[in-house]
């Protein structure tokens, strides 16, 4: 049988390299995604400041809703500083540190933030004793003492080119520039900066709670101590953390991340096997169907239908194992490029590595000899279950009627998927706008089902309009468009399915982003934002010296959380997370939400305001109470008191400042929205005022195009090295 195949593969070599195409293209892909998911899954950050710690306690950054998958929180939820004396007590601990993090930065004599080796600016600033979780820290110098010495890493220092027993001046938790004694050089790259212990708590306003814990064990005491450890704090909400995974303790939003990574490889992985085996499916139909002469003439010498199917599942297996192996290198090589575009557009840390094993190549060789061998068996099921005679006399043309249950399903489905492609028309959502991608899919499935009667029709049509006017070889190909109507419509879905695919899934996309955009650009009076990347958020007293300064018409800072909303779905508790924005009442001054109801002047206390979308779906009008859990875990039952129509470009959730004070990873403000009178004047002060504020960046508030297509410049001389601008006013 098998050398039969290879001697059938032979004469079809041309009508079976789609076939090698599509498995090739199919195995890139699928192993490409299959790596993605594998390191979203298993991946984890390096621990870096955390490497000395044996295990690391913190709290779970995941919300784990009944019956659902477990959703990730972004903002640091802190643990109770009375745990690292408990834990210092377990037999095998030798060292049990309290770790806290707030932003702190350099600033050089020209008024210059220093660029500083942490990956997050919010978390730069350390007590000392967290120099006991570096794994071998050299330090140059001695640790700081008194309020006004501080201690470095050695790449900052290099950076700034100090050493010990310098002065520099360093902006802390949102205070202004204060001076301070170099006590000593951490030659660790990434270490931060560290301030003697009681400082530390002073400054980052933590008197209770600590960040996490780190504890350093006895050597062979690291296994029974976590063990402990988890008895200890089981059900509490926190967890003991060992190896690899110690490093996403340090960085909250490493598991939204991966996450992130695993929902986005299942999505593409499931569109790339559709239309892998549409295409499949659809050539070797037409492979098969030039070989229905030799599979009549085997029927009629006694092959069985069993034996035909195989056959025809041979030769295709042949061609699928020739094209799958270098379609599996390529998808690990197009792994990390993909890794590459996500990280340069913020959607993954920078850091975070990718998981390769052997897991996704075995997936994409399943799953493709899986497909192949469906789509071969299912092309050939007809000509297989026929009677020798009938299969001898079709083995020359096609059957004349294409089935009507087939047909009628086929148009069924069409008009289902004409009807879902409507959606976004009454829903301007992402979800809805998703709706369009899936219908152009379901769509494609029906044209593959009507297909052999829609091609004789439209061929039959052709045939009769060209008889008398038409040329003899344009007649000819109607007549034959006709004739072969099933091999034809093969060809015509194979078609259609990948115009679906890049008309739905390019111009879907770009089309939310234009809504977005418009959305954001109709939205946002103001026209410049102030931010301080560098320092971590806006330093204390900022937005006042905004308000004052001549030219300004209205300022409101902006900033943005993640929160997961819990209700009700046919009677079911559901849970879905998503960014809300955090705005203050004086945020009309800025931005036109398009409020239908209520009013933003009323967000005050446990309040919020909603979607117009949202508030209809779920029953969220204004004065009724929603049950919400914030970035940090927090739940809060907060009163609806606005409803807005430009949920698209400003999220479905917006959150009163009062609600979101205390709830995230830092208490300060992401950025200001700044309205002027419009003048050349106006521009002019504000840009003076940056300059005179070491880390501000000042920018245009409108909303920037896809990453790429445009950078803006800082417009002021006492910036970071990078400038700082939104795409909308949530981010």
């Amino acid at each position: 049988m098998f050398r039969l195949a290879l001697q059938m593969v032979g004469h079809r070599v041309t009508a079976l390299i789609a076939v090698a195409c599509a498995v090739l293209g199919g195995a890139a892909l699928v192993t490409a995604t299959g790596v993605l998911a594998e390191s979203g899954l298993r991946s984890h950050l390096p621990a870096g400041r955390l490497a000395g710690a044996s295990v690391v306690v913190a709290a779970d950054q995941e919300v784990h809703p009944p019956g659902d998958l477990p959703l990730a929180l972004p903002e640091r939820r802190r643990i109770p500083a009375q745990l690292v004396g408990e834990l210092g007590k377990l037999p095998g601990v030798t060292a049990a540190v309290g770790d806290i993090s707030f932003p702190a930065a350099l600033v050089d004599p020209h008024g210059r933030v220093v660029a500083s080796s942490s990956e997050d600016p919010q978390v730069t600033g350390h007590g000392w004793s967290s120099t006991k979780l570096l794994a071998a820290p050299r330090v140059e110098g001695s640790a700081p003492t008194g309020a006004g010495e501080v201690a470095v890493d050695g790449t900052t220092a290099a950076a700034a080119g100090i050493k010990p027993g310098d002065r520099v001046q360093v902006v802390i938790n949102s205070r202004p520039a204060s001076g301070y004694r170099v006590s000593a050089v951490v030659n660790t790259p990434g270490a931060g900066v560290y301030f003697a212990d009681e400082t530390a708590v002073g400054l980052s306003g933590l008197s209770s709670r600590v960040d996490l814990v780190g504890l350093r064990t006895a050597p062979g005491a690291e296994s029974r101590v976590a063990a402990e450890v988890r008895t200890k704090v089981r059900g509490t909400g926190l967890l003991a953390v060992t190896g690899a995974g110690r490093g996403d303790t340090a960085a909250p939003g490493a598991g939204a991340s991966r996450s992130l990574l695993v929902l986005l490889a299942g999505s593409l992985s499931g569109i790339v096997l559709l239309i892998t085996g549409f295409v499949m499916a659809s050539a070797l139909a037409v492979a098969i169907g030039g070989q229905r002469r030799d599979l009549a003439l085997m029927r009629a010498v006694g092959a069985t239908p069993k034996q035909i199917r195989r056959l025809a599942a041979a030769q295709s297996t042949v061609v699928a194992a020739v094209a799958v192996a270098p379609g599996v290198g390529l998808g690990y090589l197009l792994a990390g490029q993909f890794r590459g575009l996500l990280a340069d557009r913020g959607v993954i840390p920078a850091q975070l590595p990718l998981t390769f094993s052997p897991l996704p190549a075995f997936a994409a060789v399943v799953l493709m000899l899986l497909a192949v061998q469906v789509s071969a068996r299912g092309s050939a099921w007809r000509t297989s279950r026929m009677p020798a005679t009938e299969a001898v006399a079709e083995s020359r043309s096609e059957p004349r009627d294409p089935s009507r249950a087939r047909t009628r399903i086929g148009v069924a489905v069409i008009v289902v998927a004409t009807a879902g492609s409507a959606l976004p028309l009454f829903s301007r959502t992402v979800i809805g706008a998703t709706a369009t991608s899936l219908a152009g899919i379901v769509g494609a499935i029906g044209l593959a089902l009507a297909g052999p009667a829609l091609v004789r029709g439209v061929g039959g049509a052709a045939a009769r309009a060209t008889r008398h006017g038409g040329s003899a070889p344009t007649w000819l190909a109607m007549a034959n468009l006709r004739a072969y109507a099933l091999r034809n419509a093969g060809i015509v879905s194979t078609l259609a399915m990948a115009v679906v695919f890049v008309l739905t899934y390019t111009f879907t996309q770009t089309t939310v982003l234009a809504a977005t955009a418009q959305d954001t650009t109709t939205g946002t009076l103001a026209q410049l934002r102030l931010s301080a990347p560098a320092l971590g958020g806006l330093p204390e007293g900022t937005l006042a010296a905004v308000r004052k300064t001549r030219g300004v018409r209205a300022a409101a800072p902006v900033g943005s959380t993640t929160v997961v909303w819990q209700y009700k779905e046919f009677g079911d508790p559901a849970s879905e997370s998503g960014a809300a924005t955090i705005l203050t009442p004086d945020a009309a001054g800025v931005l036109d939400l398009d409020v239908r109801d209520g009013g933003l002047g009323r967000l005050t206390g446990a309040t919020v305001a909603v979607s117009s979308d949202v508030a209809r779906t779920r029953s969220a009008t204004v004065g009724h109470t929603v049950d919400l859990v914030l970035g940090d875990g927090t739940e809060v039952h907060p009163k609806v008191v606005a409803v807005y129509g430009r949920g698209l470009g400003f999220g479905t959730v917006v959150l009163a400042h009062d609600l979101a004070a205390g709830h995230t990873t830092t208490a300060l403000d992401q950025s200001l929205l700044i309205r002027t009178d419009g003048t050349a004047q106006a521009d002019q002060n504000v840009t003076a005022l940056a300059a005179a504020h070491p880390g501000l960046t000042l920018g245009p508030a409108d909303p920037l195009p896809p990453a790429g297509l445009r950078t803006h410049r800082p417009r002021c001389g006492s910036t970071s090295s990078r400038s700082w601008s939104c795409s909308s006013t949530s981010c």
